[in-house]
């Protein structure tokens, strides 16, 4: 089976006209129709199951009423999971995987009216032998709303990466192991010359005024397959309980734990996980220092933090490096960006530690 994840439970903000009253971009109207009946057009032909993803209880019942005047009845919305640390548009993917019951998934935000069947179809086809497939350009910038996905191995990262506090969608594709980056020039411009798969209804204006999209020059004239290394279904299953500890704060029964499982995936070399998981040992760490009163422990949490973040930023550098050598330049600035938040971390923690001295 095939499902079609919608998200469209976002504040549209660039959709804002500035007047205060705001305007729900999916019900925006283009061609007699709601984006979002535009997009559910698209992708039914080819799917099995439609879930529409949204932030509000209400607002779901309100797309349900409206789709029902053009006579959109099978498809399912569902409420964005809770997070402490984390909202947005990757707890909407989490959580539209977790409701899925197909094996493989198609994600797309609802502002993409012209998606092609055709273009859909091929992507979940091609994940049928991958666990992630994104349309890539000739630049270097993907597709990271919309991708295929193998749904059990998507489902089970965004969901931990979620607890773990991490925001950005594109992480879904860094987790993975078998990445297909699916060349937008030599095989979907066979589907869609124009490239009106990827047009984007960002503003108002564009409603009158339709985007065009041509993909911009660039070094990737191919389809990419990456085979990166992945924890072990152990350490995930792993790793996805420390997540929900950590999640509720409990952080002194997690720290040696969460130790003990960073240096064993730091060994692999599987550089995203482990920067990750250095990232959130600093923040643990950092965070007792704040709570313990007592001077000897806070300087020890502080140095066990501050190496944290040195060995997050590290990790980061060096998947970097894969996505440099690759020429996907989105990812390389994504993981660098990381390396340089970590630094950043690392050097606040120092200013801190200076304070006891």
């Amino acid at each position: 089976m095939r499902s079609a994840i919608i998200l469209a439970g976002g504040q549209s903000r660039r959709f804002q006209d500035g007047s205060g009253q705001w305007v729900d971009k999916a019900l925006a109207v283009l061609s007699g129709k709601p984006l979002l009946v535009h997009v559910i057009e698209c992708v039914k032909p080819v799917v099995d199951e439609i879930i529409i993803c949204v932030n509000e209880t209400s607002r779901g019942e309100h797309y349900l009423k409206i789709l029902k005047d053009y006579s959109i009845t099978d498809v399912k919305t569902c409420v964005d999971m809770r997070f402490s640390r984390v909202q947005g548009p990757f707890v909407a993917i989490a959580t539209g995987l977790k409701k899925a019951i197909s094996e493989y998934c198609m994600v797309l935000p609802c502002d993409t009216p012209f998606i092609k069947p055709s273009v859909i179809d091929y992507l979940l086809r091609l994940v049928e032998d991958a666990d992630i497939c994104v349309p890539t350009h000739p630049n270097g910038n993907i597709e990271s709303l919309m991708f295929s996905c193998n749904r059990e191995k998507a489902a089970r990262n965004a969901e931990t990466l979620c607890l773990l506090g991490r925001s950005k969608p594109v992480d879904i594709i860094r987790a993975s192991s078998k990445i297909k980056f699916v060349s937008t020039i030599s095989e979907l411009k066979k589907l869609d010359p124009d490239f009106r798969s990827f047009i984007n209804i960002n503003f108002r204006s564009d409603i009158i005024n339709l985007p065009t999209r041509a993909p911009e020059e660039g070094p990737i004239i191919r389809s990419i397959d990456l085979r990166l290394t992945q924890p072990s279904a152990r350490e995930l299953e792993s790793l996805g309980k420390i997540a929900k500890e950590y999640e509720d704060e409990d952080y002194l029964d997690i720290a040696d734990p969460l130790l003990e499982i960073t240096s064993a995936i730091e060994e692999k070399n599987i550089y995203f996980w482990a920067g990750v998981l250095w990232e959130t040992e600093g923040n643990i760490f950092r965070r007792l220092a704040s709570l313990d009163s007592k001077l000897d422990i806070k300087k020890e949490y502080y140095v066990k933090s501050k190496v944290a973040f040195e060995k997050a930023a590290e990790n980061f550098a060096s998947e970097a490096e894969i996505y440099r050598r690759e020429q996907i330049k989105f990812l390389f600035e994504c993981a660098n960006e990381d390396k340089v938040w970590c630094l950043n971390k690392r050097d606040e923690v120092t200013v801190n530690q200076s304070y006891l001295l």
